[in-house]
């Protein structure tokens, strides 16, 4: 199934949040990101962008992407949301690390060239 105009711009944002969370950790330590408040911050936030637009991708076309971990990520953003003071950084190193990196394999053949392309 492809996206339509909404759902695809939503997946845009999904993939654009991710590729700068992990421009802001490449060459980092667990430790540097750690010490680091504001990178922490900054790929809290990403992290956060990520969840909310998969929030807003119709239901439709989630049920037909069941390879992409719709509820993982939304779960995340309102972990980050709603319980920041219980945040595990350990998680959210995992997620930057490991997670994101496969979140982007799986969006990029669901997103449509843009029309400038």
């Amino acid at each position: 199934m492809r996206p339509d105009e909404r759902d695809a711009a939503y997946l845009w944002d999904m993939m654009e949040a991710a590729k700068t969370v992990l421009d802001f950790t490449r060459d980092q330590t667990f430790d540097r990101y750690q010490q680091d408040k504001k990178l922490r911050l900054a790929v809290e936030r990403g992290i956060e962008i990520i969840g909310e637009a998969a929030a807003r991708v119709s239901g439709e076309f989630r049920d037909a992407h069941q390879e992409i971990s719709w509820k993982a990520i939304i779960g995340q953003r309102n972990v980050l949301v709603h319980e920041y003071g219980e945040i595990k950084h350990e998680r959210i190193w995992a997620v930057a690390s490991q997670r994101i990196p496969e979140l982007l394999r799986l969006l990029e053949p669901l997103i449509p060239p843009s029309p400038e392309s």
